[in-house]
């Protein structure tokens, strides 16, 4: 069962490599669609990670070092985009930030802010799926932290935002790290959210995964050459990692 297991999760990808057009690769990767896809997609990709770190850090902690009512539930709500599929989650992002959504109305008549459709709404589709990365793995290397320097440095005067800048960070480097790698990659692979609330429109909000989509339909060469190039971003990253993420509360 084992073999079999392990055989049913990399033929695919191995028949995926046969069926590749290598000989016709460059001319397929050098299409109009292909670069302004990539270029889009790491723009996006990176800015939901700065997102995800500027909000999800500060979570995590609050997850694993705060006691407070509701915590197993906010740590069941912030893990839900895991399980839920990525277009009951644009769904929901065109509900509240759409223009007429919940948010999205009020955004619209007080700032002029229109979400959806544009490549910032990319980035806020791609950040919602992909926090949830980084929050656990930060989540886990906070409890694997040793408090005791934390509760040192309390002890010698320095405030909560100087333990948490100075000793806590540094501590959890590496599930940081590990994190925000794993958010990247899911942002870059993400498809469901974004083409639900933010559409398909090339140079603006169409990236990778969509125009792998669009081109399966028209080029189908063209499709398994932009499938490549998203699966050796995905080699890539978890050679980066090195099993950070499972051992990052450890390091």
């Amino acid at each position: 069962p084992a073999v079999v297991g392990l055989a049913f999760l990399v033929l695919p990808f191995v028949g995926l490599l046969v069926r590749a057009p290598w000989r016709a690769m460059p001319q397929l990767l050098s299409g109009d669609v292909v670069w302004p896809a990539l270029r889009l997609s790491l723009i996006t990709a990176t800015a939901a990670t700065a997102v995800s770190l500027l909000l999800g850090v500060p979570l995590a902690w609050l997850l694993a070092r705060t006691e407070f009512p509701g915590r197993r539930l906010a740590r069941t709500l912030v893990t839900l985009p895991l399980v839920m599929p990525p277009v009951v989650g644009g769904v929901a992002l065109l509900l509240v930030l759409g223009r007429n959504g919940v948010l999205g109305r009020w955004l619209d008549s007080a700032f002029g802010i229109t979400l959806p459709f544009t490549t910032a709404g990319v980035v806020v589709a791609e950040a919602f799926v992909a926090m949830p990365f980084l929050v656990l793995s930060v989540e886990g290397a906070l409890g694997g932290a040793d408090t005791r320097y934390e509760e040192a440095a309390l002890t010698l005067g320095a405030s909560r935002f100087q333990v948490f800048r100075r000793v806590t960070l540094p501590l959890i480097a590496p599930g940081v790290g590990a994190g925000a790698v794993l958010a990247w990659a899911r942002a870059l692979g993400e498809f469901g959210a974004t083409i639900t609330f933010a559409g398909n429109f090339p140079g603006t909000t169409q990236t990778l995964p969509l125009a792998v989509y669009l081109q399966l339909q028209d080029s189908p060469d063209a499709a398994v050459a932009l499938s490549l190039v998203l699966l050796a971003v995905s080699l890539a990253v978890l050679l980066a990692l090195r099993g950070r993420w499972t051992t990052g509360a450890q390091a």
